[in-house]
C-alpha cells in the first residue's frame, strides 16, 4: 500500500493557498539543488531498482527472481509436507532435495497463495501455471530481474517537500524499501524533493559509505551494481559454502582419518563404483594416501580461497580420474558422517567419511569371521529386477586380507573387499570385482541387513530414482527361491506380539503390552488387546526383502504406519524390521515374536 499519495492534495491546496496570499511568515527556503531529486532521473532509477522488491531467496520454490511468496506457505517436497514460516524453511526444502543425487525432486505448492510483485503489490495465485505465467510476464525474454542487490539504504531516511514557491510543505520519514520504493514512485507528484544528507548505504560485503549528496548516491550505487552474486538463478545449493575457509577443510580432514568415494561423475560418467574399496587419507603437510587392499597411490592437495571461491588441487599418480583443480562446494557436517563436496563444471567429487581415526566404529567381527570362512554363492540379487540368475555359476571366497575372488567355469576373478559404516544401518559392506560383467553389478557400499554364519543380506539405495538393490549371499548355491519369499507364509501363521519397538533411542515397547497380531493371507491385520482393538493392511514385497503396514488412525499402531520397511531378519518365530524416517533420517526398529 502506498503512503504517499494524500501528499499531491496537500501540496495543491498549499500552493493555491500560497499563491493568493503568502506573507513574510511564510517559511521559504531554496532547496539545495545537490540534493534534488527529479522524477525518471538517473538517479531516482537506480534508487527504485536498489528498493525493488528481491524474490530471488525463494526461487526454489517459485523459480522467479522477480516475485517472492508471501509466508507462511505449505509444499510438499519429494512426499515430505512442509510449511515454510521464514528463509530458514527454503535450507529445509534443499536438505530433502539433496538426501539422493539424481532424482526426480518435486516441489509441490498447497495453493491458493499470495504473491508479492516487484513494485509489492499483491496477487492470488491458485496454480502453477499461474504462478510460471506471472514469472515470464515479470523477468521478460532476458529472464533476469532488473533489481540492484548489491548495495542496500541504511534505514530510516527522511525527505523533504516543497511547493512552486519553494516552501517547505512536508518532511518524510522513509524505514524500509517497500516505502521507498513507493517514494520514488510518487516524485512526479511533488514541485521538489530533497533527501536529507548524509544518509548510509551497505554494500554486499558488509562494508558501509557515507553519502552526501546525489551525485555521490548515484556513483555509490552504479559502482556497487554487478558487484557480487545476486542468486537469481535457481541453482538452489550454489551458495552453500559461503562461510567456508581453508582452516574448515583442513580440520575435517585432519579429524578424519578414512575417506571413501561417495560420488565421482567425470564427463557425464559415474565412476564412483570403480573405486569402491579405496581409502584416502589428506595429511596436513599436503600428501595424500589411497589404500585399496595391498595397493597403494601417492599424492598431493591443497586448497586456497574464501567461501564458494575455494580451489582444491588434487594430483594422485596412477589416479587420474581425481586429478583436478576442485571448486569446493560445500562441507556437510551430521553426527558420524562428513561430506567434503567438490565441483567442476558438470563434474563432480565427493569424499566422505564417518570420522573415526581407526577405520569403523561398528562391531563388524561377526561379518569378518563369517565373510571369511568357507565358500559363499548368491542366492539373491535384485536391481531393478531380479537378476539372481546371472550368479548361479559363481563361487564367491573371500580372504582375511581384503581380497576376494569370484570363480565360474571361465576361471577367477579378483576382487576387493572392506567394512565400513552403512548409510542406514550401523554396519555397510564395500564390494569391488572390478568391470567383468556381471561382476561389476557388485561394485557398491551395501548396507549389511542380517549377518549369520550361513546367510549376509545386502541393501543399496542407488542413484537416480533412489530404487533399493538387494544382495543375498548363503552357503549352497542357487536353488530358484527369492529373498524372504516365505515371510508372508510365516507371518500369516499364528498370532504375534510387539516384542521391541523403538524410534532412535526412544523404547516404546511399552505402548503395545497386551497387544496381540493377527496377520491375515488376505492382507489384513488386527491388533487387540481385548479392550481397543486397531485394523489395518499389511503385504510383502521385493521378494520379501520389504513390508508395508498401515493401521490408518488407529492409536497406537499409527506408529507402525509405512509402506517400506525394510526386512533385517526372518526367523518362523522371529521378524524384525527396519525404517530410516524421512527428513531427519531417524532409525525405527519392530521385532515381532511368535506366542
Amino acid at each position: 500500500m502506498k503512503t504517499l499519495k494524500p501528499i499531491l492534495l496537500l501540496v495543491l491546496g498549499v500552493v493555491f493557498t500560497m499563491t493568493s496570499c503568502r506573507t513574510e511568515d511564510d517559511l521559504s527556503i531554496d532547496p539545495p539543488v545537490e540534493q534534488t531529486i527529479e522524477a525518471s532521473s538517473m538517479v531516482a532509477n537506480l534508487m527504485s531498482r536498489t528498493a525493488t522488491n528481491d524474490g530471488s531467496s525463494d526461487n526454489i520454490i517459485d523459480s522467479a527472481s522477480c516475485l517472492s511468496v508471501q509466508l507462511p506457505v505449505t509444499v510438499t517436497v519429494n512426499g515430505i509436507e512442509l510449511v515454510i514460516n521464514d528463509d530458514d524453511g527454503y535450507e529445509d526444502i534443499e536438505d530433502i532435495i539433496d538426501l539422493f543425487d539424481d532424482d526426480v525432486d518435486s516441489v509441490v505448492v498447497s495453493y491458493p497463495i499470495t504473491v508479492i510483485l516487484t513494485d509489492y503489490s499483491t496477487v492470488v495465485v491458485n496454480s502453477d501455471a499461474e504462478l510460471e505465467a506471472l514469472g515470464e510476464n515479470c523477468l521478460g525474454e532476458n529472464e533476469n530481474d532488473d533489481d540492484i542487490e548489491c548495495i542496500d539504504f541504511q534505514y530510516p531516511i527522511t525527505a523533504s517537500v516543497f511547493n512552486a514557491n519553494n516552501d517547505l510543505i512536508d518532511t518524510i520519514v522513509i524505514n524500509n524499501d517497500n516505502e521507498m520504493y513507493d517514494f520514488i514512485d510518487d516524485l512526479d507528484e511533488f514541485v521538489a524533493v530533497t533527501i536529507n544528507f548524509p544518509i548510509t548505504v551497505i554494500f554486499a560485503d558488509g562494508n558501509t559509505q557515507t553519502v552526501n549528496s546525489i551525485q555521490e548516491l548515484e556513483n555509490a550505487i552504479e559502482t556497487a551494481d554487478d558487484t557480487c552474486d545476486e542468486d537469481d538463478d535457481n541453482d538452489f545449493d550454489d551458495d552453500d559454502c559461503n562461510d567456508c575457509t581453508t582452516n574448515d577443510l583442513e580440520t575435517v580432514f585432519a579429524d578424519c582419518a578414512e575417506w571413501t568415494v561417495d560420488k565421482l561423475e567425470r564427463n557425464d560418467n559415474d565412476l564412483e563404483d570403480n573405486y569402491v574399496g579405496y581409502t584416502f587419507e589428506f595429511n596436513n603437510d599436503g600428501t595424500i594416501l589411497v589404500t585399496q587392499g595391498t595397493n597403494t597411490f601417492n599424492g598431493t592437495w591443497s586448497a586456497m580461497g574464501s567461501g564458494n571461491n575455494i580451489s582444491v588441487m588434487i594430483n594422485v599418480t596412477g589416479l587420474s580420474d581425481f586429478n583436478d583443480n576442485w571448486n569446493l562446494h560445500e562441507i556437510e557436517q551430521e553426527p558420524g558422517e562428513v561430506k567434503v563436496d567438490l565441483r567442476l563444471g558438470d563434474d563432480r567429487l565427493r569424499f566422505e567419511s564417518d570420522c573415526t581415526s581407526g577405520g569403523t566404529t561398528v562391531d563388524d567381527t561377526a561379518l569378518v569371521n563369517a565373510l571369511t570362512t568357507g565358500d559363499w554363492y548368491v542366492t539373491y540379487f535384485f536391481d531393478d529386477t531380479d537378476e539372481t540368475a546371472d550368479f548361479s555359476d559363481y563361487v564367491f571366497n573371500f580372504a582375511s586380507d581384503n581380497t576376494a575372488t569370484a570363480t565360474d567355469t571361465n576361471g577367477s576373478t579378483n576382487g576387493i573387499w572392506s567394512t565400513t559404516s552403512g548409510d542406514e544401518t550401523v554396519l555397510g559392506l564395500n564390494l569391488n570385482f572390478g568391470t567383468t560383467i556381471p561382476l561389476d553389478e557388485l561394485a557398491d557400499d551395501w548396507d549389511v541387513l542380517e549377518v549369520t554364519n550361513d546367510i549376509i543380506r545386502l541393501k543399496d539405495i542407488s542413484g537416480g530414482d533412489g530404487s533399493e538393490d538387494f544382495l543375498t549371499f548363503e552357503r549352497t548355491p542357487f536353488s530358484g527361491g527369492n529373498g524372504n519369499d516365505n515371510l508372508t507364509t510365516i507371518l500369516s501363521d499364528g498370532l504375534w506380539v510387539v516384542a521391541s519397538y523403538t524410534e532412535d533411542t526412544d523404547d516404546q515397547t511399552a505402548n503395545y503390552s497386551g497387544y496381540q497380531l493377527n496377520f491375515d493371507s488376505g492382507g489384513t491385520v488386527s491388533a487387540s488387546n481385548g479392550t481397543n482393538t486397531n485394523n489395518g493392511t499389511w503385504s510383502v514385497f521385493s521378494s520379501g526383502n520389504q513390508m508395508a503396514l498401515n493401521f490408518g488412525t488407529d492409536i497406537p499402531f499409527n506408529e507402525f504406519n509405512d509402506d517400506d520397511w525394510d526386512v533385517i531378519s526372518v526367523s518362523d518365530t522371529q521378524v524384525v524390521i527396519q525404517d530410516v524416517s524421512g527428513g531427519g533420517g531417524g532409525t525405527d526398529t519392530l521385532t515381532l515374536q511368535k506366542i
